[in-house]
Formats: C-alpha cells, sequence, structure tokens
C-alpha cells in the first residue's frame, strides 16, 4: 500500500472510530445519562476522542505491515449505567449504538458507490475513498461486535447472559488483552471472510 493511501485509511479510521463513541455517547443521553455530555465528547472533533496509540500507531503499523487489516479504536465515551433508565434496555443499546453507527456509515457511503456504477461516473480517487469508507466501517462493526472485553460485543453478552454463567464474565475480563491480541493475529483471518462478504453485498463490488 503507497504511503498516500495509507494516510487516506487511517483517516478514514479516525473519522470512524470518532462516529463509533460519539455514538455510544448519544445513546447513553437518550436513556438519561449526561456523562458523556458533561465531559464533552458529544462532538464529531477528532482531538477529544484520539488514542494516539490505538487511533494512529497501531493502525499505522498494520497498514504498512501488509497484514491486511485495518483496526484501531478512540477513547472510549465515559458513561455511568446506573443512570440509564431502564438501565439494560439502556446498556444494550449504548453498546449497540457504535456497531449501527459503523453499519449505517457503510451502508449510506456503499449507496453513493452503486449510484456511481450505475450511472457510469468512475474516478479512481472518489472510488477508493467511498471503497475505503465502507470497508473500513464494516470492519469497525465486525471488530466490535466480537464478545471479548473491552469490545461492545461483550458488553451485550454480559447483559444477556445469566447470572449463574458470570464465572465467563470474570474470566473474558481477566485475559482480556491476551484473548484480544490472540483473536487479532490468530482468529481475525476467520472474520475477514465475512468482513468480504458484506462488503461484496453492500457495494457489488468484488475487493
Amino acid at each position: 500500500m503507497q504511503g498516500i493511501e495509507s494516510i487516506f485509511y487511517i483517516i478514514i479510521l479516525i473519522i470512524s472510530v470518532v462516529i463509533h463513541e460519539v455514538a455510544h455517547g448519544y445513546a447513553a443521553l437518550r436513556f438519561g445519562d449526561k456523562t458523556a455530555f458533561y465531559a464533552g465528547r458529544l462532538t464529531l472533533n477528532p482531538l477529544k476522542h484520539l488514542d494516539w496509540f490505538g487511533s494512529v500507531i497501531l493502525p499505522g503499523l498494520l497498514i504498512l505491515s501488509g497484514t491486511g487489516m485495518v483496526l484501531g479504536w478512540a477513547k472510549p465515551v465515559p458513561y455511568n449505567p446506573a443512570n440509564l433508565n431502564p438501565r439494560r434496555k439502556g446498556v444494550l443499546w449504548v453498546a449497540m449504538a457504535g456497531i449501527i453507527a459503523n453499519i449505517v456509515t457503510a451502508a449510506l457511503f456503499a449507496i453513493v458507490l452503486r449510484v456511481m456504477v450505475a450511472v457510469g461516473f468512475f474516478s479512481v480517487p472518489v472510488f477508493f475513498i467511498l471503497q475505503g469508507v465502507v470497508l473500513i466501517n464494516i470492519v469497525l462493526a465486525v471488530f466490535n461486535f466480537i464478545p471479548i472485553p473491552p469490545l461492545d460485543g461483550s458488553k451485550v453478552l454480559f447483559e444477556l447472559i445469566p447470572y449463574r454463567y458470570n464465572h465467563i464474565q470474570r474470566f473474558l475480563e481477566r485475559y482480556s488483552i491476551i484473548i484480544l491480541i490472540a483473536f487479532i493475529f490468530f482468529g481475525w483471518q476467520y472474520v475477514s471472510p465475512v468482513v468480504m462478504k458484506l462488503f461484496f453485498a453492500m457495494t457489488g463490488v468484488a475487493f
């Protein structure tokens, strides 16, 4: 991947993870928690959300390494589950809001890409950017749905499983970093075909 392409992918990733986190904050606000609002995190200003390692350094290293993975994160938007009303429904919606936001973003840009192809308009830079937005947002949605802490999927899992299985939560939280790193390096290869199928289903373009 060329240097200029890497820069564009990182920019798209930063914008996408910001959208993801802001969605969490607005979902919490919708259910009565103003923690993110008071923290000044209900903004699309990336400087309020950037985690320099997760938002810039890690994705840059992954892109330059040629692994085919573009993963990253922003600083989590704070919220207080005790303020959510109803609590359980609120926790589930807050957890899923970022994933839904990424899916919606991917779908909207996929529609633009399909329209562009349908009318016969072809611009390599525009095509590259649209394709990148769709792909990265699908990757973020799928990645965050994995039930490994601190990913959103784990919050959904922990809220849905019966209390008698809380030993699963304790185990995943205790070894979360090890499990997550192992998944990225050894498990992602089994998930990436799902990403490619979703990308094709949305855009009609084989990546």
